[in-house]
């Protein structure tokens, strides 16, 4: 048996200033998911035809709210935690600081994005859904606030790769640290992933809502928002990634299988996310039933680095199990630390993930789409995936995440566990009710309350989807509780507190084929081919475009 070996080096503090504008980024993350908790139990209930959207400050009408919910939950959320979270852990694995100009020009950023589109959002001059398809028009505001929030994750990208390169300068020869690594990738997926909604917002929706434009192509804004849409799951599941691999192992006791193995699944993520924005248009027109088939091929294909990540957390998992006295085939799965709430809220992502996955493989199939496509299976596969495998995820993250940023200690470890249990079985029941109503064609984006149930097995799975709904938000709510009164109340630290960093068992190679692995360039001229074999043949059938469409402002 090797020798295990930390994967990334020890010792190394943060500057202070560096820490406070990460702490300030999280806590703009967890500030809008309290937004898009709150907001989102009215769009459950909805389903289940009990109004409360009435006694929401500002909310003019259902749409206006499911357009905040989506945004502040998919978007804000997502994006503050991830700049925050693999800044931190790109520093700390290279044991060097950052550009802090840079992180507070990140947060900055995000700061103004979110304003300007709350404020549209919130005067009712938004209400175009997380998706803003043309030709519904938003304010311009909200288009520019979008395009601030995806500007901070290129800063954050640039900052990322600054370090990457001055670590690089001096220490020539050497590995990239794996947790540095695995960062790095994440944002050089979503900044090649992230052009295609840059060109739509800035390029086209934007001077359409200022009248510099007068009609719009709601193809061609539709294309490149999926060109987008698509690879954006997985900037809101690397970031969980990362502390699958990274920490869940050293919160149960195990060690990573192989440092080899997860730069390949990285890589992998890099290749295959981005070719895949099709499979949301299968019934679209205009595009090729050719081109629709090489997405969804592609999107089977960036399934296997998921399975190969459920192998590899396993195999940490059951190390640690056995290492706490399992045996057998499952008794150690049993004896993982389930009073930890690090661990415990990551491993019910882990499993509910586990569903989301499958339902996934449903919607990316082209005949099985058009049985649940636009229907509340949609939202049912959602709510498992971002809503989950991501947000429980970060929340488990955020157990240990704030204790280091405050150098306080977890108040509440009982209620911590017992959130992530609620949260988690409400996720369940929702989906359950949300899946089983989208078989049956009930619709998603839908004033339900407002309309008679088409059929009475309907109003089975609204009931169920409010229930689960009433359970996420008990969830949340537990846990906020225990993040303020960390924030405000929580013991000062004795003692340095440092990340969970894993262990390695087979450690990274010296020489061969694996060091290439850290060459990001291949991987990027390569990824670039892949993008241009799946959507330079539309493009270039369909361009110019049809710019005919006038805009609409129906709510």
């Amino acid at each position: 048996m090797r020798t295990p070996v930390v994967a990334s080096p020890s010792g190394f503090e943060l500057p202070e200033g560096h820490l406070r504008a990460i702490r300030w980024m999280i806590y703009l993350a967890f500030g809008a998911l309290a937004i898009g908790i709150v907001n989102g139990l009215g769009q459950a209930l909805n389903y289940s035809r009990v109004d409360i959207l009435q006694y929401f400050p500002g909310m003019r009408d259902y749409y206006q709210g499911l357009t905040v919910h989506g945004v502040v939950n998919a978007i804000v959320f997502t994006f503050a935690f991830a700049n925050g979270f693999l800044s931190l852990t790109t520093s700390r694995a290279l044991a060097r600081p950052l550009n802090g100009g840079l992180l507070w020009a990140v947060f900055a950023t995000m700061v103004l994005g979110f304003v300007l589109a709350a404020y549209a959002m919130g005067t009712g001059q938004a209400s175009v859904l997380y998706t803003f398809y043309p030709p519904l028009m938003a304010h311009w505001s909200y288009y520019l606030g979008l395009a601030l929030l995806v500007v901070s994750t290129w800063l954050t990208g640039i900052n990322l790769l600054l370090g990457l390169r001055g670590w690089r300068k001096d220490n020539p020869g050497v590995r990239i640290p794996l947790m540095a690594f695995v960062s790095v990738a994440t944002y050089a997926m979503w900044a090649l992933a992230s052009i295609g909604i840059a060109v739509s917002v800035v390029g086209l929706l934007l001077p359409w809502s200022l009248g510099l434009i007068e009609h719009s192509d709601p193809l061609l804004s539709r294309t490149l928002f999926w060109y987008s849409g698509h690879p954006i799951v997985y900037f809101w599941l690397l970031p969980a990634y990362v502390s699958w691999y990274m920490m869940v192992p050293k919160h149960a006791g195990g060690t990573l299988f192989s440092d080899q193995l997860t730069r390949i699944v990285f890589v992998l993520f890099l290749l295959l996310s981005i070719p895949t924005g099709f499979h949301h248009q299968y019934t679209d027109p205009g595009i090729s039933t050719g081109m629709k088939a090489i997405h969804a091929t592609l999107t089977f294909g960036v399934f296997f680095p998921s399975m190969v990540t459920a192998f590899s957390v396993m195999y940490a998992l059951e190390i640690g199990g056995r290492r706490r006295g399992g045996t057998g085939l499952t008794n150690w799965f049993f004896k993982l630390d389930w009073k930890n709430p690090a661990l415990v809220a990551q491993l019910l992502a882990m499993l509910t993930f586990t569903l989301g996955g499958i339902t996934g493989l449903i919607n990316a199939s082209y005949n099985l789409n058009a049985a649940i496509h636009n229907t509340a299976w949609i939202p049912g596969h959602f709510h498992m995936t971002v809503g989950s495998a991501v947000t429980l995820s970060f929340m488990g993250i955020a157990y240990w995440l704030i204790p280091y940023l405050t150098k306080r200690e977890l108040v509440g470890k009982g209620m911590a566990l017992l959130s992530s249990w609620i949260y988690t079985a409400g996720v369940l029941v929702m989906a359950r009710g949300l899946i089983s109503g989208g078989l049956d064609g009930m619709p998603r984006r839908t004033l339900i309350m407002e309309a008679p149930y088409e059929k009475a097995t309907w109003e089975l799975a609204g009931m169920l989807t409010g229930l689960g709904g009433t359970l996420m938000f008990m969830g949340g709510g537990a846990f906020f509780a225990v993040l303020i009164g960390t924030v405000l109340f929580g013991k000062k630290s004795e003692g340095p507190v440092d990340i969970p960093f894993t262990e390695t068992h087979h450690p990274p190679a010296s020489s061969g084929w694996e060091v290439k692995l850290d060459r990001f360039r291949y991987w990027i001229i390569a990824t670039i081919i892949l993008i241009l074999v799946a959507y330079l043949p539309f493009f270039i059938q369909y361009l110019p475009g049809n710019f005919t469409s006038t805009p609409y402002q129906f709510f």
